[in-house]
């Protein structure tokens, strides 16, 4: 039969490959966290460069330097 008893060392072994398990996922999880955060603040970064720099280049031009 498949549903034999569990002796406790078997249900502790059992239950620590789980909490394994959980940690092992969570720590993927928060690495692909920050991972999402560094990527958004190099876009940002990115953006405000590249909007900002022909903004000054051409104030620079219009003031006649």
């Amino acid at each position: 039969m498949a549903n034999k008893k569990m002796t406790a060392k078997q249900r502790e072994a059992r239950l620590e490959e789980a909490r394994k398990r959980e940690e092992a996922a969570r720590r993927k999880k928060e690495r692909a966290e920050r991972a999402k955060r560094i990527g958004i603040v190099i876009v940002c970064v990115i953006l405000v460069l590249a909007l900002g720099v022909p903004t000054v280049a051409l104030s620079f031009l219009s003031t006649g330097a």
